[in-house]
């Protein structure tokens, strides 16, 4: 049986009450280009909405795309609820030389202060920014062995899963 996988991410959607504050920050900041503004009016959920939805390229391709709503009362039906909590978050992999590019941008713009942090997870050291929206971004760069760390997780994934499940809770990161 072949494998059927999505070839790569193609967007990842989330709300803005600030198009323009958004945009400096992805644009200005981060350095991600504003590659689409979409002005719609459609039926979503059973009404007529009228939303701009922008787009911010990465490399491959792919974006982060960004919807507000004309309407405050579609702008609050459809709001994203954030849960503040640092496990909910979209990662991106980046070089070194990006990762620190990224934390001089967003130093310089005011952000570190108060919502930049670096990890060293062991198998990639991570900046976590938080944009605008609440939404926490991570700039991961892999671990010089990445290949090596990926071969050994996947072959034993299924049985670190089921090990986990069954209460044994050690850690197999000894990358860390």
């Amino acid at each position: 049986m072949s494998e059927m996988l999505p070839l790569r991410l193609h967007h990842h959607a989330w709300i803005t009450d600030d198009q323009e504050a958004n945009r400096r920050f992805y644009e200005d900041v981060i350095g991600l280009p504003l590659v689409a503004t979409w002005t719609e009016r459609e039926i979503l959920s059973g009404t007529e909405r009228v939303y701009s939805h922008t787009l911010y390229g990465l490399a491959d391709g792919s974006a982060l795309a960004f919807f507000q709503f004309a309407d405050p009362e579609d702008q609050e039906e459809f709001k994203t609820d954030i849960n503040a909590t640092p496990v909910r978050h979209i990662a991106f992999k980046v070089e070194a030389e990006t990762q620190e590019a990224l934390r001089e941008r967003v130093t310089a713009a005011g952000h570190a202060e108060t919502n930049a942090q670096v990890i060293d997870h062991g198998y990639c050291v991570s900046l976590y920014i938080t944009d605008p929206n609440g939404l926490l971004l991570e700039f991961a760069v892999d671990h010089p062995d990445v290949e090596e760390i990926d071969a050994e997780r996947r072959a034993t994934a299924h049985e670190d899963l089921s090990r986990w499940l069954a209460g044994d809770h050690t850690s197999n990161n000894r990358w860390r």
